[in-house]
Protein backbone atom coordinates (compact mmCIF):
# COMPACT_ATOMS: atom_id res chain seq x y z
CA UNK A 1 0.00 0.00 0.00
CA UNK A 2 1.20 3.49 -0.83
CA UNK A 3 1.33 5.66 2.30
CA UNK A 4 0.56 9.35 1.85
CA UNK A 5 2.52 10.45 4.90
CA UNK A 6 4.90 8.66 7.27
CA UNK A 7 3.39 10.41 10.31
CA UNK A 8 0.03 12.05 10.97
CA UNK A 9 -0.70 14.50 13.75
CA UNK A 10 -2.88 13.34 16.63
CA UNK A 11 -6.49 13.63 15.46
CA UNK A 12 -5.53 13.80 11.78
CA UNK A 13 -7.34 10.97 10.03
CA UNK A 14 -5.46 9.05 7.31
CA UNK A 15 -7.39 7.38 4.49
CA UNK A 16 -9.23 4.41 5.96
CA UNK A 17 -6.90 1.44 6.19
CA UNK A 18 -3.74 3.39 5.34
CA UNK A 19 -1.15 2.64 8.03
CA UNK A 20 1.61 5.23 8.42
CA UNK A 21 5.12 4.18 9.41
CA UNK A 22 5.17 6.13 12.67
CA UNK A 23 2.80 7.38 15.36
CA UNK A 24 2.67 9.55 18.46
CA UNK A 25 2.52 7.63 21.73
CA UNK A 26 2.62 8.43 25.43
CA UNK A 27 5.68 6.43 26.40
CA UNK A 28 7.27 5.20 29.65
CA UNK A 29 10.98 4.34 29.73
CA UNK A 30 13.11 2.84 32.50
CA UNK A 31 15.36 5.91 32.82
CA UNK A 32 12.40 8.05 33.86
CA UNK A 33 10.52 5.65 36.14
CA UNK A 34 8.83 7.65 38.85
CA UNK A 35 5.69 9.68 39.38
CA UNK A 36 3.43 9.60 36.31
CA UNK A 37 3.80 13.29 35.42
CA UNK A 38 7.50 12.67 34.78
CA UNK A 39 7.31 9.11 33.52
CA UNK A 40 4.82 9.63 30.67
CA UNK A 41 6.30 11.53 27.72
CA UNK A 42 5.00 11.90 24.17
CA UNK A 43 7.33 10.33 21.61
CA UNK A 44 7.25 9.30 17.97
CA UNK A 45 7.64 5.53 17.59
CA UNK A 46 7.04 2.98 14.84
CA UNK A 47 3.48 1.74 14.32
CA UNK A 48 3.27 -1.97 15.28
CA UNK A 49 2.20 -4.38 12.59
CA UNK A 50 -0.60 -6.87 13.31
CA UNK A 51 0.44 -10.51 13.27
CA UNK A 52 -1.75 -13.55 13.06
CA UNK A 53 -4.99 -13.04 14.97
CA UNK A 54 -4.13 -9.42 15.75
CA UNK A 55 -5.87 -6.15 14.96
CA UNK A 56 -4.46 -2.63 14.60
CA UNK A 57 -6.88 -0.04 15.98
CA UNK A 58 -6.97 3.72 15.32
CA UNK A 59 -7.58 4.89 18.89
CA UNK A 60 -10.30 7.47 19.48
CA UNK A 61 -10.32 7.55 23.30
CA UNK A 62 -8.61 5.72 26.15
CA UNK A 63 -9.55 4.99 29.75
CA UNK A 64 -7.31 5.72 32.75
CA UNK A 65 -6.66 2.89 35.24
CA UNK A 66 -4.30 2.44 38.16
CA UNK A 67 -2.24 -0.27 36.49
CA UNK A 68 -0.27 2.32 34.53
CA UNK A 69 0.55 4.22 37.69
CA UNK A 70 2.40 1.03 38.62
CA UNK A 71 3.94 0.92 35.15
CA UNK A 72 5.23 4.48 35.51
CA UNK A 73 6.76 3.74 38.91
CA UNK A 74 8.39 0.53 37.74
CA UNK A 75 6.89 -1.07 40.85
CA UNK A 76 5.83 -3.62 41.92
CA UNK A 77 6.91 -4.91 38.49
CA UNK A 78 9.21 -3.40 35.90
CA UNK A 79 6.98 -4.26 32.95
CA UNK A 80 9.66 -3.43 30.37
CA UNK A 81 12.32 -5.79 31.72
CA UNK A 82 9.66 -8.38 32.56
CA UNK A 83 8.61 -8.57 28.90
CA UNK A 84 12.21 -8.70 27.75
CA UNK A 85 13.06 -11.54 30.14
CA UNK A 86 9.90 -13.65 29.92
CA UNK A 87 8.53 -12.89 26.46
CA UNK A 88 11.71 -12.10 24.55
CA UNK A 89 10.41 -8.62 23.70
CA UNK A 90 12.84 -6.25 22.00
CA UNK A 91 11.13 -2.96 22.90
CA UNK A 92 12.83 -0.87 25.59
CA UNK A 93 9.68 1.18 26.22
CA UNK A 94 6.12 0.79 27.44
CA UNK A 95 2.96 2.12 25.80
CA UNK A 96 0.18 1.56 28.31
CA UNK A 97 -3.59 1.79 28.27
CA UNK A 98 -5.97 -1.08 29.05
CA UNK A 99 -9.25 0.58 28.04
CA UNK A 100 -10.09 2.17 24.73
CA UNK A 101 -12.40 2.75 21.80
CA UNK A 102 -11.50 3.15 18.17
CA UNK A 103 -11.71 1.99 14.57
CA UNK A 104 -10.23 -1.19 13.08
CA UNK A 105 -7.47 0.03 10.74
CA UNK A 106 -5.69 -3.18 9.73
CA UNK A 107 -6.04 -6.89 10.46
CA UNK A 108 -3.57 -9.73 10.57
CA UNK A 109 -3.80 -13.18 9.06
CA UNK A 110 -6.67 -15.31 10.33
CA UNK A 111 -8.83 -12.49 11.68
CA UNK A 112 -12.43 -13.38 10.85
CA UNK A 113 -14.83 -11.44 13.03
CA UNK A 114 -13.78 -7.80 12.53
CA UNK A 115 -12.87 -5.85 9.44
CA UNK A 116 -11.30 -2.51 8.56
CA UNK A 117 -13.71 0.29 9.39
CA UNK A 118 -15.47 -1.44 12.30
CA UNK A 119 -16.00 0.82 15.30
CA UNK A 120 -15.10 -1.09 18.44
CA UNK A 121 -14.47 -1.11 22.17
CA UNK A 122 -11.26 -2.83 23.27
CA UNK A 123 -11.25 -5.06 26.36
CA UNK A 124 -8.25 -5.24 28.64
CA UNK A 125 -7.50 -8.96 28.98
CA UNK A 126 -5.53 -11.09 26.53
CA UNK A 127 -5.28 -14.85 26.53
CA UNK A 128 -4.35 -17.53 24.02
CA UNK A 129 -7.47 -19.36 22.91
CA UNK A 130 -5.29 -22.21 21.66
CA UNK A 131 -3.73 -22.66 25.12
CA UNK A 132 -4.34 -26.14 26.49
CA UNK A 133 -6.14 -24.98 29.64
CA UNK A 134 -8.59 -22.89 27.59
CA UNK A 135 -9.22 -25.82 25.24
CA UNK A 136 -9.95 -27.96 28.29
CA UNK A 137 -12.58 -25.52 29.50
CA UNK A 138 -10.81 -22.83 31.51
CA UNK A 139 -12.25 -19.33 31.34
CA UNK A 140 -9.88 -16.92 29.59
CA UNK A 141 -9.12 -14.82 32.70
CA UNK A 142 -8.07 -17.96 34.61
CA UNK A 143 -5.80 -19.23 31.81
CA UNK A 144 -2.07 -19.44 32.39
CA UNK A 145 -1.77 -17.40 29.19
CA UNK A 146 -3.82 -14.48 30.58
CA UNK A 147 -2.14 -11.05 30.48
CA UNK A 148 -3.34 -7.51 31.12
CA UNK A 149 -3.18 -5.67 27.80
CA UNK A 150 -1.43 -2.33 28.00
CA UNK A 151 0.29 -3.36 31.23
CA UNK A 152 1.82 -6.81 30.92
CA UNK A 153 1.75 -6.44 27.12
CA UNK A 154 2.80 -3.46 25.04
CA UNK A 155 1.06 -1.14 22.56
CA UNK A 156 -1.99 -0.20 24.62
CA UNK A 157 -4.44 2.61 24.01
CA UNK A 158 -2.16 5.56 24.90
CA UNK A 159 -1.10 6.00 21.28
CA UNK A 160 -2.59 6.84 17.91
CA UNK A 161 -2.68 3.12 17.13
CA UNK A 162 -3.14 0.17 19.49
CA UNK A 163 -2.36 -3.50 18.87
CA UNK A 164 -4.92 -5.98 20.20
CA UNK A 165 -5.99 -9.58 19.72
CA UNK A 166 -9.18 -10.22 17.80
CA UNK A 167 -10.93 -11.49 20.95
CA UNK A 168 -10.49 -8.02 22.50
CA UNK A 169 -12.61 -6.32 19.85
CA UNK A 170 -16.27 -5.69 20.71
CA UNK A 171 -18.83 -3.74 18.67
CA UNK A 172 -19.28 -0.19 19.92
CA UNK A 173 -22.92 0.79 20.48
CA UNK A 174 -23.81 3.78 18.34
CA UNK A 175 -25.37 5.40 21.40
CA UNK A 176 -21.99 5.81 23.13
CA UNK A 177 -19.56 8.64 22.48
CA UNK A 178 -15.94 7.72 21.93
CA UNK A 179 -14.90 8.94 25.38
CA UNK A 180 -17.70 7.05 27.12
CA UNK A 181 -17.04 3.90 25.10
CA UNK A 182 -13.34 3.99 25.94
CA UNK A 183 -13.73 4.62 29.65
CA UNK A 184 -15.61 1.87 31.42
CA UNK A 185 -14.90 -1.70 30.37
CA UNK A 186 -12.03 -2.52 32.73
CA UNK A 187 -13.89 -1.28 35.80
CA UNK A 188 -17.44 -2.27 34.84
CA UNK A 189 -16.66 -5.75 33.54
CA UNK A 190 -14.31 -6.46 36.46
CA UNK A 191 -17.09 -5.52 38.87
CA UNK A 192 -19.59 -7.54 36.83
CA UNK A 193 -17.42 -10.65 37.07
CA UNK A 194 -17.01 -10.17 40.83
CA UNK A 195 -20.75 -9.79 41.34
CA UNK A 196 -22.15 -12.15 38.71
CA UNK A 197 -19.38 -14.57 37.76
CA UNK A 198 -18.92 -16.84 40.77
CA UNK A 199 -21.85 -19.19 41.14
CA UNK A 200 -23.69 -19.68 43.41
CA UNK A 201 -22.55 -16.32 44.83
CA UNK A 202 -24.15 -14.07 42.24
CA UNK A 203 -26.22 -11.05 43.21
CA UNK A 204 -29.85 -12.02 43.76
CA UNK A 205 -32.85 -9.79 44.49
CA UNK A 206 -32.64 -8.54 48.05
CA UNK A 207 -28.97 -9.42 48.59
CA UNK A 208 -27.05 -6.84 50.65
CA UNK A 209 -23.73 -6.09 48.93
CA UNK A 210 -20.90 -4.13 50.56
CA UNK A 211 -18.83 -2.12 48.07
CA UNK A 212 -15.47 -0.65 49.01
CA UNK A 213 -14.48 2.58 47.29
CA UNK A 214 -18.03 3.18 46.17
CA UNK A 215 -17.28 6.50 44.44
CA UNK A 216 -14.38 5.17 42.34
CA UNK A 217 -14.51 3.64 38.89
CA UNK A 218 -15.02 0.09 40.13
CA UNK A 219 -17.39 1.08 42.92
CA UNK A 220 -19.58 3.34 40.80
CA UNK A 221 -20.06 0.51 38.32
CA UNK A 222 -20.75 -2.00 41.12
CA UNK A 223 -23.48 0.12 42.70
CA UNK A 224 -25.35 0.21 39.41
CA UNK A 225 -24.86 -3.49 38.68
CA UNK A 226 -26.14 -4.48 42.13
CA UNK A 227 -29.23 -2.33 41.63
CA UNK A 228 -29.82 -3.78 38.17
CA UNK A 229 -29.71 -7.28 39.67
CA UNK A 230 -32.13 -6.33 42.46
CA UNK A 231 -29.55 -6.28 45.25
CA UNK A 232 -28.99 -3.67 47.94
CA UNK A 233 -25.71 -1.77 47.48
CA UNK A 234 -23.98 -0.28 50.51
CA UNK A 235 -20.96 1.88 49.66
CA UNK A 236 -17.89 2.63 51.75
CA UNK A 237 -16.45 6.10 51.08
CA UNK A 238 -13.92 8.55 52.51
CA UNK A 239 -15.94 11.78 52.68
CA UNK A 240 -19.44 13.22 52.47
CA UNK A 241 -19.07 14.41 48.87
CA UNK A 242 -18.26 10.89 47.72
CA UNK A 243 -21.11 9.59 49.84
CA UNK A 244 -23.55 11.92 48.12
CA UNK A 245 -22.27 10.74 44.72
CA UNK A 246 -22.93 7.12 45.69
CA UNK A 247 -26.42 7.92 46.94
CA UNK A 248 -27.23 9.61 43.63
CA UNK A 249 -26.08 6.46 41.83
CA UNK A 250 -28.51 4.38 43.89
CA UNK A 251 -26.68 3.19 46.99
CA UNK A 252 -29.00 2.24 49.86
CA UNK A 253 -26.59 3.91 52.25
CA UNK A 254 -22.96 4.86 52.75
CA UNK A 255 -20.36 4.28 55.44
CA UNK A 256 -17.55 6.79 55.96
CA UNK A 257 -14.47 4.70 56.68
CA UNK A 258 -12.87 7.63 58.49
CA UNK A 259 -15.38 7.14 61.30
CA UNK A 260 -13.48 3.94 62.20
CA UNK A 261 -9.86 3.27 63.10
CA UNK A 262 -9.30 -0.49 63.03
CA UNK A 263 -7.89 -0.57 59.48
CA UNK A 264 -4.79 -2.52 58.61
CA UNK A 265 -3.46 -5.92 59.49
CA UNK A 266 -5.02 -7.96 62.27
CA UNK A 267 -3.41 -7.89 65.71
CA UNK A 268 -1.90 -11.12 66.96
CA UNK A 269 -4.66 -13.28 68.48
CA UNK A 270 -2.57 -13.63 71.64
CA UNK A 271 -2.67 -9.86 72.14
CA UNK A 272 -6.00 -9.90 73.94
CA UNK A 273 -6.32 -6.15 74.44
CA UNK A 274 -5.53 -5.26 70.82
CA UNK A 275 -7.82 -8.02 69.53
CA UNK A 276 -10.72 -6.82 71.69
CA UNK A 277 -10.21 -3.24 70.47
CA UNK A 278 -10.18 -4.41 66.84
CA UNK A 279 -13.30 -6.54 67.32
CA UNK A 280 -15.14 -3.67 69.01
CA UNK A 281 -14.55 -1.25 66.16
CA UNK A 282 -15.28 -3.90 63.50
CA UNK A 283 -18.58 -4.71 65.23
CA UNK A 284 -19.43 -1.00 65.23
CA UNK A 285 -18.80 -1.00 61.48
CA UNK A 286 -21.08 -4.02 61.09
CA UNK A 287 -23.83 -2.32 63.11
CA UNK A 288 -23.76 0.55 60.63
CA UNK A 289 -24.69 -1.96 57.93
CA UNK A 290 -27.66 -3.10 60.06
CA UNK A 291 -28.67 0.53 60.51
CA UNK A 292 -28.66 1.14 56.77
CA UNK A 293 -30.64 -2.02 56.05
CA UNK A 294 -33.06 -1.46 58.92
CA UNK A 295 -32.55 -5.04 60.11
CA UNK A 296 -29.78 -7.29 61.40
CA UNK A 297 -28.54 -8.66 58.09
CA UNK A 298 -24.98 -9.04 56.82
CA UNK A 299 -23.66 -8.63 53.26
CA UNK A 300 -24.01 -11.80 51.21
CA UNK A 301 -21.31 -10.47 48.87
CA UNK A 302 -18.46 -8.03 49.58
CA UNK A 303 -16.76 -6.37 46.60
CA UNK A 304 -13.11 -5.96 47.63
CA UNK A 305 -10.13 -4.37 45.95
CA UNK A 306 -8.32 -2.38 48.64
CA UNK A 307 -6.84 -5.48 50.25
CA UNK A 308 -4.57 -5.17 53.27
CA UNK A 309 -6.38 -2.39 55.13
CA UNK A 310 -9.89 -3.73 54.67
CA UNK A 311 -9.82 -7.49 54.01
CA UNK A 312 -10.00 -8.44 57.72
CA UNK A 313 -13.16 -6.35 58.08
CA UNK A 314 -14.66 -7.71 54.88
CA UNK A 315 -14.26 -11.28 56.10
CA UNK A 316 -15.60 -10.34 59.54
CA UNK A 317 -18.83 -8.65 58.35
CA UNK A 318 -19.57 -11.01 55.42
CA UNK A 319 -22.62 -13.19 56.07
CA UNK A 320 -22.38 -16.87 56.97
CA UNK A 321 -22.07 -18.71 53.67
CA UNK A 322 -21.31 -15.42 51.91
CA UNK A 323 -18.43 -14.41 49.65
CA UNK A 324 -15.71 -11.78 49.58
CA UNK A 325 -14.64 -11.30 45.96
CA UNK A 326 -11.32 -9.45 45.63
CA UNK A 327 -9.73 -8.04 42.48
CA UNK A 328 -6.82 -5.99 43.84
CA UNK A 329 -4.76 -4.79 46.77
CA UNK A 330 -4.42 -1.02 46.50
CA UNK A 331 -3.65 -0.63 50.21
CA UNK A 332 -1.19 -3.54 50.31
CA UNK A 333 -0.88 -7.21 49.50
CA UNK A 334 -0.59 -8.82 52.95
CA UNK A 335 -4.25 -9.54 53.58
CA UNK A 336 -4.94 -11.12 56.97
CA UNK A 337 -7.83 -13.53 57.55
CA UNK A 338 -9.04 -14.87 60.87
CA UNK A 339 -9.48 -18.44 59.72
CA UNK A 340 -12.03 -19.19 62.44
CA UNK A 341 -14.59 -17.02 60.65
CA UNK A 342 -13.65 -18.47 57.27
CA UNK A 343 -14.19 -22.13 58.09
CA UNK A 344 -16.65 -22.09 61.01
CA UNK A 345 -19.05 -19.80 59.17
CA UNK A 346 -18.46 -21.32 55.73
CA UNK A 347 -17.40 -18.06 54.12
CA UNK A 348 -15.74 -17.85 50.73
CA UNK A 349 -12.73 -15.73 49.75
CA UNK A 350 -12.68 -15.55 45.96
CA UNK A 351 -9.98 -14.02 43.79
CA UNK A 352 -11.40 -12.38 40.67
CA UNK A 353 -9.34 -10.98 37.81
CA UNK A 354 -10.57 -9.15 34.72
CA UNK A 355 -13.53 -10.52 32.72
CA UNK A 356 -14.33 -12.99 29.97
CA UNK A 357 -15.76 -12.31 26.53
CA UNK A 358 -19.38 -12.97 27.48
CA UNK A 359 -19.12 -10.67 30.51
CA UNK A 360 -17.58 -7.92 28.36
CA UNK A 361 -20.40 -8.17 25.84
CA UNK A 362 -23.09 -8.16 28.54
CA UNK A 363 -21.68 -5.02 30.15
CA UNK A 364 -21.32 -3.24 26.80
CA UNK A 365 -24.94 -4.11 25.96
CA UNK A 366 -26.12 -2.67 29.29
CA UNK A 367 -24.13 0.51 28.65
CA UNK A 368 -25.45 0.81 25.13
CA UNK A 369 -29.05 0.57 26.37
CA UNK A 370 -28.42 3.17 29.06
CA UNK A 371 -29.04 0.71 31.91
CA UNK A 372 -25.56 1.56 33.21
CA UNK A 373 -23.89 4.98 33.19
CA UNK A 374 -20.10 5.04 32.57
CA UNK A 375 -19.82 7.86 35.14
CA UNK A 376 -17.15 9.77 33.22
CA UNK A 377 -16.19 12.71 35.44
CA UNK A 378 -12.86 13.54 33.77
CA UNK A 379 -12.22 13.80 30.03
CA UNK A 380 -8.76 15.04 29.12
CA UNK A 381 -6.70 15.22 25.96
CA UNK A 382 -3.86 13.08 24.68
CA UNK A 383 -1.43 15.47 26.39
CA UNK A 384 -3.16 14.85 29.74
CA UNK A 385 -2.32 11.14 30.03
CA UNK A 386 0.50 11.67 32.53
CA UNK A 387 -1.49 14.28 34.43
CA UNK A 388 -4.51 12.00 34.76
CA UNK A 389 -2.35 9.19 36.18
CA UNK A 390 -0.72 11.68 38.55
CA UNK A 391 -4.19 12.43 39.94
CA UNK A 392 -4.60 8.71 40.65
CA UNK A 393 -1.16 8.54 42.25
CA UNK A 394 -1.92 11.55 44.46
CA UNK A 395 -5.38 10.16 45.34
CA UNK A 396 -6.75 13.44 44.00
CA UNK A 397 -8.73 11.95 41.12
CA UNK A 398 -12.41 12.75 40.63
CA UNK A 399 -15.18 10.25 41.28
CA UNK A 400 -16.24 7.69 38.67
CA UNK A 401 -14.19 6.89 35.56
CA UNK A 402 -11.53 8.95 33.80
CA UNK A 403 -10.80 9.09 30.08
CA UNK A 404 -8.74 10.99 27.53
CA UNK A 405 -9.41 11.76 23.89
CA UNK A 406 -6.72 10.43 21.58
CA UNK A 407 -7.71 10.88 17.94
CA UNK A 408 -11.26 12.04 18.65
CA UNK A 409 -11.26 15.79 18.09
CA UNK A 410 -13.77 16.72 20.78
CA UNK A 411 -16.10 15.13 23.33
CA UNK A 412 -19.51 13.84 22.30
CA UNK A 413 -18.62 12.34 18.92
CA UNK A 414 -20.05 8.89 18.29
CA UNK A 415 -18.55 7.83 14.94
CA UNK A 416 -15.51 8.23 12.74
CA UNK A 417 -17.64 10.08 10.20
CA UNK A 418 -18.32 12.87 12.71
CA UNK A 419 -14.60 13.30 13.28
Amino acid sequence: MNVSKPLYEVGEIPPLGEVPRQMYASVIREDRFGEPLKAFQTEVIDVPQPGRGQVLVYVMAAGINYNNVWASLGEPVNVISMRQKTLGASEDFHVGGSDGSGVVWAVGEGVKNVKVGDEIIMSGAQWDETCEDVRLGASGPTSKSMKAWGYETNYGSFAQYALVDEIQCHPKPSTLSWEHAGSFLVTAATAYRQLCGWEPHTVRPGDPVLIWGGAGGLGSMAIQIVNYRGGIPIAVVSDDERGAFCMELGAKGVINRKDYDHWGRLPDVEDIRATEAWNSDARRFGKKIWEILGERRAPRIVLEHSGQDTLPTSMFVCDNGGMVAICGGTSGYNGDVDLRYLWMRSKRLQGSHASDTAQNREVIELMGRGVLDPCVTYCGTFDDIGRAHQLLFDNAHPMGNMTVLVNASRPGLTSLAQS
